[in-house]
Parts: C-alpha cells; structure tokens; sequence
C-alpha cells in the first residue's frame, strides 16, 4: 500500500495521506463499474436523471464534504459554490437531454429510396482525471453528463487535494444505482496512467504539460481523450469602456480563486488614454482585496492552494522585474504556514516575460498599453494557448474584436462568462486543449458514439448494383 502525504495549503502542514491505488485495484474497479453499466444504460433517461438529481442534492448537502473541500483548498466561499454545481448540473440536464439522446425520427437520404436513423451508444467506461483548482466542481462537471447519457464513470481527482474523496465516497454510497457506475480512484501520476489504460474515452483538466503525455497514452490506445488544459486570458479595455464596470470586473476575474482557474485574466490590454484612469481605480482596489488569513472569514482570497505554483509564480514574477517591470499594489508569494499571494497590479510589461507568455495560475494583473484595436488584437493572439478572453467597450466595435480573438469563450463587457453560463459551445485553441466542447447542449454527445442505420426501401436491385450486362453468360 502506497501513501502519498498531502498538504495543507493554509498551515503548509503535511496533515493528511493519500492512500495511492495501484494499476491491479484500478482494473478491478473498472471491471465492476462495466458489469453494472449495461443495467444503467438499460434504465429510461428519466429515472437516470432522478437517480441523479437525488444524489445532486445530497452531495450539495454534505457538511462533511464542504469541511474537506475547505481543508484541501483553504478556502470557503468557492468550496460552498463547488457543492452547488452537483444541484444545478442534472436540472440543466434534464431540460436538454432528452432532445439530444432522440433517437426517434427518420430522414430521407440523398440516394433515393434510403431511409436514415441514428443510434446513441454510450461509451461504456470513462475516465475523468481532474485538478486540484476546483476539486468536487471539475469531477462532476463532466462525469454527470456522462452518466446521463448511460456511460459508467471513474474520477482521479488530484493528489494535491484528495481529502473530499472519501465524504464523496460516502455521499454516493447512499445512492447505490449511482454507487455501481460511480467511482473514485485514489492516487498520484500512476493511478492516473492506469485510469487512462482502463477505460473507453478520457476527459482531463489540468496542465499543457500533463495533457500531452495523456493524449499520447490515450492514442496508443485508439481512445478518445478530450482535454481543456491551460489559459494566459487576455483582456482589451477599449476607448469608451466603463472603467467603474471594467476595473472591478477584471480585478475579479484575475483575482477569483486566488487566480488559481483556467480561465483567470493573466494579461490586460489598455488603450493608452485611458491607463492613468485604470491604474489608479485598479491599485486601489487591489490594495483594499483582503486575504483570508488568519481566519476563513476574513477576505476573500485564500491561500495558493499548490506549493510548486506559488514557486512559479515568484519566478514569473521575478522574471519580469528584472527585465524592467514595476509592482504597483500587492508583492511576491508570502510564506506564512502556507503560501498567500496579495492582488498584485504590475506594469511596463512586454511580451519578452515569462509573466506574459506563461500561465503563471496566481492573482497578478499585468497591464500593458496600446494604441490601436489592431495592436491589441495581435497582443491578444500573440500566444500559444487559446481558451478565453474579454473585451471591454461600445458593443458594436467589442463585438469586432472579439470576433479576431483567437480563443474559445469571449466575454464582451464582462469576464469569464464562459464558466458562469454552461450554454456556450466553445472548443480550445492552440495548446489550451482538444476535443469538443465542455460547455453547450451539444456536449453530452462526446459521450456516445453514434450510429448510422440506413434502411432500405427498395423492391428490385439497386442501380448501383451489377447490372444484367455485368454477368457472363453460361457456357
């Protein structure tokens, strides 16, 4: 048995062990859930969807599950929204679902007298290997369409933040028709590998860097993998925008989480009129964001939840302070038990930094002026990732300009709009993932693999077929 010890994030104390399931117990879990997913396919969608909505709410519930999402992560109010998503995602579900799993209906096809149907056959198995930023919210936010569409599923979360396993483990066991076709494997890198080796499709979150080496693991199997990997999310404040709108927003979207989400604002593109406005609305109220330390209670912005990333970030940080940038409000990752990073506003930036090239996952605010929405346009593409953007102005030319991002989900006079509405179908760009969208109704359907029935309604042979002159005669 192989412990891997785990830790706090608020005290920096090694308090907890992980218990890392091997290759062997792996593949026993994954034999039970394929044994009980036919009998879940088998089941009409809306007794899966009241199966599921029971759960929902009792995992939304947990006061177990709450106080080990607050001890992995270090924060509370995010951890109370994460419990919240196990409410929201079966109703959204039971509205879309059942039009898009039809399997009703046949349509005529461009060969005469040929009629044409589908099938939906879910995926079997598959496995969700998901981050330790929003631990419960990004297990679910894939695994329960999944399993609406009649597949088994089988999470690895993190092992930086494995504590809410076993309260989820627990939740669960009181739901047993979910109990047989969900399950949670415990472990590091391996268990993952092994996850990857045990099942028919793989949806993972997380780094470029680990993303890669499971997209290649997963195409040695011919399965499907879909990832939603990093972000550096620009922003463009354009001439006309609402900077009393714009400045907290964009503080928010940088901020939020500790900067410790996918799609946070890592670079802010200003028209230069308007920088010495912005600046000063943005460093004050930066300075005024107040950390959660000592207590839970006592701000808004937890602890770096990930000891390597605070030591990324103080490099980045570092990188661009040598090269000639300026820190206007906040400061350097701060050791204090754990790691805690104050809203951190940096200017006379370029894109020679690591800070505007790298996803540095923290809550700092590079600012960088420009001159014209063309300029911006090319700052704003000039990256290898492509997940989300935003821009800030009159609506007509916000518009314009969103529509020359090259990224998956732009908020226009807003910030991170993409994971605060779950209607909007996005795909990646560049290295920012692969496969189809987490978001709009059509993503449920990453789960099935879809059949053409072509039926026939011909009396005598087709055209195509060998005609009378084809043959040879008898001799």
């Amino acid at each position: 048995m192989r412990r891997v010890p785990t830790r706090n994030p608020r005290t920096g104390a090694l308090d907890y062990e992980l218990v890392a399931q091997d290759a062997a117990e792996v593949s026993a879990c994954a034999t039970q859930l394929r044994m009980a997913q036919p009998g879940w396919q088998a089941r009409p969608l809306a007794e899966r969807l009241e199966l599921l909505d029971a759960w929902g709410r009792d995992i939304a519930g947990s006061r177990e599950l709450l106080e080990a999402l607050v001890d992995d992560t270090g924060r509370l109010p995010i951890s109370q929204a994460e419990l919240r998503v196990a409410e929201v995602l079966v109703p959204r579900w039971r509205k879309d679902a059942p039009a898009l799993l039809d399997e009703n209906g046949e349509r005529p096809s461009s060969a005469e007298g040929i009629l044409v149907s589908r099938q939906l056959v879910p995926y079997p198995l598959v496995g969700f290997i998901t981050p330790w930023n929003s631990p419960l919210g990004l297990s679910l936010i894939d695994s329960i369409p999944a399993l609406v569409a009649g597949c088994a599923a089988l999470v690895k979360p993190s092992e930086v933040t494995p504590r809410f396993i076993e309260p989820l483990r627990s939740v669960t066991a009181r739901h047993p028709e979910v109990a047989g076709v969900f399950a949670l494997a415990s472990g590091d890198g391996a268990t993952g590998e092994a996850v990857i080796d045990a099942v028919d499709a793989v949806c993972f979150t997380g780094s470029v860097a680990t993303g890669r080496r499971v997209a290649q693991r997963a195409a040695g199997r011919l399965i499907p993998a879909f990832l939603e990997l990093g972000g550096k999310d620009p922003a463009i404040v354009l001439v006309g925008a609402d900077l009393d709108r714009a400045v907290p927003g964009l503080l928010w979207g940088a901020v939020n989480n500790t900067g410790q989400l996918c799609h946070s604002i890592e670079r802010i593109y200003v028209h230069r009129s308007l920088m010495e406005p912005f600046l000063g609305q943005l460093v004050a109220q930066a300075g005024a964001v107040k950390l959660a330390r000592p207590t839970l209670q006592d701000g808004p912005v937890g602890p770096i939840i990930f000891e390597r990333q605070a030591k990324i970030i103080a490099a980045h940080l570092q990188d661009a302070l040598a090269q000639g940038a300026r820190i206007l409000a906040g400061g350097p990752p701060e050791l204090d038990g754990g790691w805690w990073m104050r809203p951190t506003v940096v200017v006379d930036v370029n894109h020679r930094m690591r800070l505007m090239r790298e996803e540095t996952f923290g809550p700092i605010l590079p600012v960088m002026p420009f001159d014209t929405p063309e300029e911006a346009i090319a700052l704003a593409n000039d990256t290898n990732f492509g997940l989300s953007a935003c821009v800030w102005g009159p609506e007509p030319e916000a518009r314009r300009i969103a529509r020359a991002l090259n990224a998956g989900g732009i908020s226009i006079n807003d910030v991170s709009l993409s994971a605060v509405t779950l209607e909007g179908e996005k795909m990646a760009f560049g290295e920012s993932g692969l496969g189809g969208s987490r978001m709009g109704a059509t993503s449920i359907l990453r789960f099935v693999r879809r059949k053409a029935l072509l039926c026939s309604r011909g009396t005598g042979p087709d055209p195509w077929w060998f005609q009378p002159q084809d043959f040879a005669e008898a001799g």
